[in-house]
């Protein structure tokens, strides 16, 4: 037993002392990995402003600037010089429950914390910053510290796993897979493509809100989206969808929340006004309205 111990006592100051000089400290409270030459990958929601303070193993400290930052994803590449700083290596084959993970996070005394677990699930999806559904994400049970919620997870190997993104209670911690899928998303945040979505400019209400209200006011039940607020200047009110209006429908497709809602809107086709069934009351009507040029997402809207 004390040479199996011994063993992998071996194998995580390996791993720690190898990726270890990867891994950075970003902002105040945060961490994230080089993924090449001037290129550190961290969480979104731990970036504040348009620069941020890279903090690295050794202690040398340099301001970051962000390349492109995904809000619904919880992703942002930042441009900072990194001196030398080794990349994590990609390339891991997909965990499988059970497999043996080491998650990584930066340490303000100097070097990396490390810490053991295994996969508890994959394919997990879970709610980004922005409310919005974020699909294949690694669950696994290596304990997690404040201020490690951007590090990496790596395999057995000291392959790149995921990136920690938070906790879910009980033990367990999420991760964005580091697929094929995220790296495409990395190269192309690098290339300072932040992505974009599609989104009407409303606060909504989810389907049981929506139901209990019209029931209170003598309408009809009906599932669909319930406006609650909507954007100054923003494509549904130049529409004229308003507070109270009831969403039943994105470009043909039927819509009773606020997923359906926001796939509806991404996949509507491109280029042309999008149809919108509303309901006023008692009333349906199908409003076109302009998506294209919205900018970036904004957190608590679709």
């Amino acid at each position: 037993m004390t040479k199996v111990l011994e063993e992998l006592s071996d194998a995580i100051a390996g791993l720690a002392d190898g990726v270890g000089p990867s891994v950075v400290g970003v902002g105040r409270g945060g961490s994230g990995v080089v993924v090449g030459e001037g290129r550190v990958l961290t969480n979104a929601h731990n970036l504040r402003g348009g620069e941020v303070t890279v903090t690295f193993p050794d202690g040398r400290r340099a301001e970051a600037t962000p390349l492109g930052v995904d809000v619904e994803g919880d992703l942002a590449v930042l441009s900072v010089e990194t001196a030398g700083a080794p990349a994590v290596p990609w390339g891991a084959p997909a965990p499988r429950v059970g497999s043996a993970v080491v998650a990584l996070a930066h340490n303000r005394a100097g070097g990396a914390r490390a810490s053991v677990g295994f996969v508890s699930a994959t394919g997990v999806t879970f709610r980004g910053p922005g409310g919005r559904l974020v699909e294949g994400a690694i669950e696994h049970t290596a304990p997690l510290a404040r201020g490690a919620s951007g590090g990496p997870v790596v395999d057995a190997a000291g392959r790149l796993l995921g990136i920690d993104t938070h906790r879910v209670g009980d033990g367990a911690y999420l991760a964005v897979a580091a697929d094929e899928g995220l790296r495409a998303r990395v190269d192309a945040l690098g290339r300072g493509e932040s992505p974009t979505r599609r989104r009407l400019g409303v606060a909504v209400a989810p389907r049981h809100v929506a139901r209990r209200l019209r029931r209170s006011v003598g309408l009809a039940e009906r599932d669909g989206v319930l406006v609650l607020g909507v954007e100054e200047g923003g494509p549904a009110a130049r529409a004229g969808i308003g507070r109270g209006d009831l969403i039943v429908a994105v470009a043909d497709t039927a819509v009773s929340s606020v997923d359906d809602l926001a796939s509806a809107l991404a996949d509507a086709p491109a280029g042309t006004p999008v149809t919108v069934a509303v309901v006023r009351g008692a009333d349906e009507r199908t409003v076109a309205v302009d998506l294209e040029g919205n900018g970036t997402a904004h957190e608590g809207s679709v």
